[in-house]
């Protein structure tokens, strides 16, 4: 009994330090983050070795705990691989970044059926605002979320009546998803509302194309990208060969991006490269002081220097919807239409391992063509020239602020009317267009 005693426990040390010391691999994202997933799978292999720990790391106290747990408590024998995963998941809720996760098998697969847009759920990407609240970070175009009236920005503050303080983005996934035609009851705060209240969604499965696009005469190309996805690229091209041979006369694309909060780093690229002529579309910013800057990677459709292009953006843009953004807007003085997009500016580097769980670290800063760092959590004024101040003198910090800053009303939303569109729309039109 001993020895299988001792043989558990060099069992779990190694896998806690393969994963202490897991910091390489491929980038990847979901709540927004900027990612580029292949296949990098790991194999773990255990050995009766012995492993060096780390210096100052004293593991007994583990031992001590774990013993006790699996002599003492009343409802064991408990699953190893469960207590596993979860002294690996506090180990990286203890590193205090609300964008490094560890995905067990389940949820990992979840993960990556959201990036290929189907999943059972409700629809709607998750993060945390600057106070580090549960919040909604975008609910997606046709989803149950969207069609329930969820917002971009509303706060969380209970699923099925459990508070959500102190959940991780992961226990919150955990609780929210489910099998199509259930039911959840979300208690939610929203800006301008003055108290919480309940909204009850309809769980789906969420099958969801990234791009959609419209002829809005006047030789005007309005296309709707509303996440950033593994078939992105292919949808895009097919979107913009058919704009191309439809619209002989184009003089101006919108883009919207508004309710998109992210996904694939290189789909970022690709498309803001549609759009520019060479150079670069964003840099990732080391703490050791070195960058990789991503350039334009392909000859695009609309890299015509008299093309008018419109960016709409809200505070349900993030992360790679972000990079575009903020690549067109520096790159080829593009209008950004809205209001602040959400702030994300760090980028996760995504480590799958032979099991089917995964870790994701935050492993640098990404910056936009002319350096400016977007993050909201950053606190630092100087570091983006979109940071300002309120009329109450505060420094509002992170995100791309809009050149043309359009705010949505309930009144508009009970009516149906997109405002915002309506003036990105007015800013391309041939006509004067005078205010």
């Amino acid at each position: 009994m001993n020895n299988l005693l001792k043989n558990i426990q060099k069992f779990i040390t190694t896998i806690l330090l393969i994963f202490l010391g897991a910091f390489s691999g491929y980038y990847f994202g979901v709540k927004g983050y900027e990612v580029n997933l292949k296949k990098n799978i790991v194999p773990v292999e255990i050995t009766n070795k012995t492993p060096k720990q780390p210096e100052n790391a004293d593991f007994s106290k583990f031992w001590v705990v774990w013993d006790d747990l699996n002599a003492n408590h009343i409802l064991r024998p408990f699953d190893p691989n469960k207590l596993i995963d979860g002294a690996i998941e506090g180990m990286v809720t203890a590193v205090d970044d609300p964008y490094t996760s560890y995905f067990n098998i389940p949820n990992n697969q979840e993960v990556k059926n959201s990036l290929n847009g189907k999943y059972e759920g409700i629809g709607a990407q998750l993060g945390f605002d600057e106070g580090e609240n549960l919040i909604v970070v975008a609910p997606l175009d046709g989803s149950p979320a969207q069609l329930a009236g969820i917002r971009a920005a509303d706060k969380i503050l209970a699923i099925e009546g459990v508070p959500t303080t102190g959940f991780s983005i992961l226990e919150a996934v955990d609780k929210i998803r489910g099998a199509a035609g259930t039911r959840i009851v979300l208690t939610l705060a929203r800006n301008g509302v003055e108290k919480p209240f309940d909204t009850s969604i309809m769980r789906d499965t969420i099958k969801l194309d990234s791009i959609k696009w419209e002829d809005k005469g006047d030789g005007i190309a309005y296309i709707r990208l509303s996440r950033f996805g593994e078939t992105t690229n292919q949808e895009w091209t097919k979107a913009v060969t058919e704009i191309h041979d439809q619209m002989p006369n184009l003089n101006a694309v919108i883009l919207d991006v508004r309710n998109n909060p992210g996904g694939f780093l290189d789909s970022a690229v690709f498309i803001a490269s549609e759009f520019t002529d060479g150079g670069v579309i964003v840099r990732e910013d080391f703490v050791n002081g070195t960058d990789n800057p991503f350039k334009d990677d392909h000859v695009g459709v609309f890299e015509d220097k008299k093309l008018k292009v419109v960016v709409m953006v809200d505070g349900g843009s993030a992360s790679a919807s972000e990079i575009v953004s903020g690549a067109l807007k520096e790159r080829i003085n593009a209008t950004i239409v809205g209001v602040r997009s959400f702030g994300k500016g760090t980028v996760q580097r995504a480590q799958d391992y032979a099991d089917g769980s995964s870790l994701h670290v935050t492993v640098a800063k990404w910056l936009t063509p002319n350096g400016n760092w977007i993050d909201k959590h950053n606190g630092k004024f100087k570091d983006s020239v979109y940071n300002t101040k309120d009329e109450d003198g505060k420094e509002v910090v992170g995100g791309i602020a809009p050149d043309i800053e359009v705010k949505v009303t309930d009144e508009d939303i009970a009516n149906q009317n997109d405002v915002q569109l309506d003036e990105a729309l007015l800013r391309v039109r041939p006509a004067t267009y005078v205010r």
